[in-house]
């Protein structure tokens, strides 16, 4: 019955979507508003049928239907309720379920903003992203179809998620996250699509543009960063990105949108770009459906594909239609997007915004290749290679400082060409900040060249992103007499988007500084130790005390009880082995004490049969815990680049 239900509500979204693709394209060609308000009731139709599916396969997952052949694929008796709803997205079926409600969502979102504005590009933005939603519809429906009939006999328990997905709370929050940025990418893809055979790329829809990608970015970023917090967390191995493949699916658009949200910036304020920006935008959602290639096809081994099936080649296909379509409009429309602004000086913040551009597709270029390249020769001389963390490493340092750099260049220098003297004034004061975080990094031993780069760049790029935020409260202060705090109040009210921007920057610069340090200074260890026996690592002395063998209804984890003395402690690590029914093998838990200045990290190897003996890897790594600081500032960021302005803030209330 439930998977009836569900498959009526995925053919009505099917329906639904095909039918407003063709009305918004005839609204945009006729320019008929009534047909315009068809579609949008239209999209609210999909929105309200991928939602409903949604909610049947989470009430078939609550109520453990096993005649739902997805719940006796994924769910079991013994598995706790918070899993047992959050395993709809630990298999293919369900998460492309997940993806076609986050879909709606936003289809929903943008068909309401768009109600009565820009009658030009909205029908075909919205028709653009309702042929999106319908293919998304035909995979829930038909090859994908999560509410197929389990075979009979009916069985009366499942084996339940997979055990990597069980294993820690962040995989409640991480996929969600991902899928937000990714399937909203599809909003900025329609509005450029609109923009495109319309010819029209205002300022107005140009700044709606931005904050469209600007909402799947944060998303885009916060599921990064739970990724790599996951890894950390989870896998044992005391690092959080190893250039895995899925990794990268997830890195390479978040790298064209960011150069997207910074080329957007120009054609409002010097009608330059504008055809660059679109042509981000489009790539920007391409990789997206590559990224769910790579995911769900299960042609790259990875820690991350949990999901294998054949509908790998339906994603390629579609992405083939994405990509010849829109290199088709591009060739075709580029002209109407041609910007009327000057070409910029070649010391200027719009020659910067130009360098950041080519050097984030420059490194998306690279990623791009080295992770497809083993695929392709595969594919093509029956080769089998394989392209690691050194290629990465080599290619992303250079570029990642670079960019760091430009990150204080560029806000330093004014729009225009600068005279020398005001050249000087706005980059020695940064210079000198740089010559001073080199001068700290040195005496705290940091003496590795590409660590000392990041150190000063990041330097420079701090002092530029603190000065460009302090300089606006100061001029008030000095000018008006006000106090530093309504200084600061008026100042954040009027430009609470610019601040938003820096908050970003300055997550962003503690991100590569701790990426940088952790990794270059990262020391590991293996020790076998008996019952009450100690070893010394570092600056700790650790003590293996006991086993603790706990039991729960979906698992048993025997945790290895280390007690730890040294800075930061005394404290006591419990890194476990988990057993899953399901699984052959134990699975891993590394348990971390994180700290300011370093994380002491614990994980277990091999547990002795009497549980007498226990082999441990031990870490030592500078700088983590703010990588997951730098996360946090940059989604405040993003939070208070999206509040809307005063007079709208004050039309609400």
């Amino acid at each position: 019955m439930l998977g009836r239900l569900g498959e009526l509500f995925a053919l009505l979204g099917l329906a639904a979507a095909t039918a407003g693709g063709v009305t918004g394209f005839v609204a945009g060609r006729t320019g008929s508003h009534a047909l315009l308000r068809v579609t949008q009731r239209l999209s609210s139709a999909f929105s309200s049928a991928m939602f409903a599916a949604f909610l049947v396969m989470e009430y078939a997952l609550f109520t453990h239907d096993f005649s739902v052949k997805y719940v006796s694929k994924v769910g079991s008796l013994a598995s706790p309720t918070h899993i047992t709803l959050v395993s709809l997205w630990s298999s293919l079926e369900g998460s492309i379920l997940l993806w076609g409600a986050v879909l709606g969502a936003f289809v929903a979102v943008f068909a309401a903003w768009s109600r009565d504005r820009h009658p030009e590009t909205t029908p075909w933005a919205l028709g653009t992203m309702l042929w999106v939603c319908a293919f998304f519809a035909f995979l829930i429906a038909g090859p994908a179809n999560p509410f197929t009939p389990a075979p009979d006999p009916v069985p009366t328990d499942g084996p339940g998620p997979n055990p990597l997905l069980q294993n820690h709370w962040l995989m409640i929050v991480h996929p969600p996250m991902l899928y937000l940025g990714y399937v909203g990418m599809t909003g900025p893809f329609g509005m450029a699509i609109g923009a495109l055979i319309s010819g029209r790329l205002g300022p107005a829809w140009t700044q709606a543009l931005r904050k469209a990608i600007l909402v799947p970015w944060g998303f885009l970023t916060v599921g990064i960063i739970l990724g790599g917090w996951w890894a950390y967390d989870v896998l044992g191995w005391g690092g959080y990105w190893a250039w895995d493949p899925v990794e990268n699916a997830s890195f390479l658009p978040w790298l064209t949108a960011t150069a997207a949200l910074h080329a957007a910036m120009l054609p409002s304020r010097r009608d330059t770009m504008k055809g660059w920006t679109v042509t981000l935008v489009l790539v920007t959602f391409l990789l997206t459906l590559l990224g769910t290639f790579m995911t769900r096809s299960g042609v790259f081994n990875s820690v991350h594909s949990f999901t294998q099936s054949e509908i790998g080649p339906i994603f390629l296909v579609f992405l083939a239609i994405c990509l010849v379509a829109c290199v088709l409009l591009l060739a075709s429309r580029i002209d109407k997007l041609a910007g009327e602004g000057e070409a910029p000086a070649p010391v200027s913040r719009e020659s910067s915004f130009l360098v950041n551009n080519l050097l984030l597709v420059a490194l998306t270029f690279t990623v791009l290749v080295g992770t497809t390249f083993p695929l392709i020769m595969e594919a093509a001389k029956d080769v089998r290679l394989s392209v690691g963390e050194p290629y990465f490493n080599r290619v992303a340092m250079p570029i990642g400082v670079a960019l760091l750099f430009l990150m204080g260049v560029g806000p330093a220098l004014p729009w225009g060409e600068p005279g020398p003297g005001r050249l000087v004034r706005a980059l020695g004061p940064p210079t000198g900040a740089a010559l001073a975080a080199l001068g700290v990094g040195w005496a705290l031993g940091v003496d590795t060249p590409w660590t000392m780069a990041t150190m000063a760049t990041g330097g420079f790029a701090s002092w530029v992103t603190v000065r460009e935020m302090v300089a606006p409260v100061l001029l008030r202060v000095r000018e008006k007499g006000e106090s530093p705090v309504v200084a600061l109040g008026r100042a954040f009210r009027r430009g609470h988007r610019r601040y938003g921007g820096y908050l970003v920057h300055v997550g962003i610069i503690m991100i590569i500084v701790a990426i940088a340090v952790s990794h270059a200074y990262r020391k590991d260890v293996e020790v076998t130790l008996a019952a009450g026996e100690a070893t010394t690592f570092g600056d700790y002395r650790f003590t293996f005390d006991e086993i603790d063998t706990v039991r729960e209804s979906h698992r048993q984890r025997q945790e290895a009880v280390v007690s730890v003395e040294g800075p930061g402690g005394p404290f006591t690590l419990r890194p476990a082995l988990n057993h899953y029914s399901a699984a052959m093998n134990a699975i891993g838990s590394p348990s971390v004490k994180s700290m300011l200045r370093r994380d002491v990290y614990a994980s277990v190897l091999s547990i002795a049969p009497d549980e007498r003996q226990v082999g441990l890897h031990l870490y030592l790594t500078p700088g983590v815990i703010w990588l997951w600081i730098g996360g946090a500032v940059c989604v405040l960021g993003t939070l208070v680049a999206l509040m809307p302005p005063p007079q709208k803030r004050a039309e609400a209330a």
